[in-house]
């Protein structure tokens, strides 16, 4: 069964946005959705779209990071691999799921410059809740301009 790819935007951006377009570009068949609206909303519209799908492969940024691994927490069956990209998980909405142990598996992209997400805080939440991961600290900002486009995509979405 061919997975779904599925990527999700930050909370200032769009499907539209920078890695959005990329994505959009290469990956044609890529679910890439507007999401406006408060965390609960945004949340609803997600379930939505992904409603009878498995084998998903989720890319998420920021906030979209965020709502990848709530989403992760609420449905780990359903989830191939998850691709976190400076996620926002020192936010209050993930403090629902601070005992939930993940073992899918996750591979996470932070910025050493980060100054929107604390790159510790994340750090830590994913040394302590996600068995299987890989964390990289990256010479890069929050919007890992640098960094997004010289990772081998096709290979980590395959």
């Amino acid at each position: 069964m061919q997975p779904i790819r599925v990527f999700i935007h930050g909370l200032e951006s769009s499907g539209r946005g920078t890695k959005g377009t990329y994505f959009s570009e290469r990956y044609p068949d890529m679910i890439i959705e507007d999401y406006t609206g408060s965390f609960p909303e945004r949340m609803e519209k997600l379930e939505g779209i992904l409603a009878g799908k498995k084998n998903l492969i989720i890319v998420g940024s920021s906030f979209g990071g965020l709502m990848a691994a709530v989403y992760a927490c609420l449905h780990e069956e359903l989830i191939n691999k998850l691709f976190l990209l400076a996620p926002a998980l020192h936010l209050e909405f993930y403090q629902p799921y601070q005992d939930k142990k993940l073992h899918v598996p996750i591979t996470i992209y932070h910025g050493l410059q980060d100054d929107v997400v604390p790159l510790d805080e994340v750090r830590g939440i994913a040394e302590k809740l996600y068995m299987n991961h890989e964390f990289h600290a990256v010479d890069d900002d929050h919007s890992l301009h640098k960094t997004f486009s010289s990772l081998d995509w096709d290979s980590l979405l395959s």
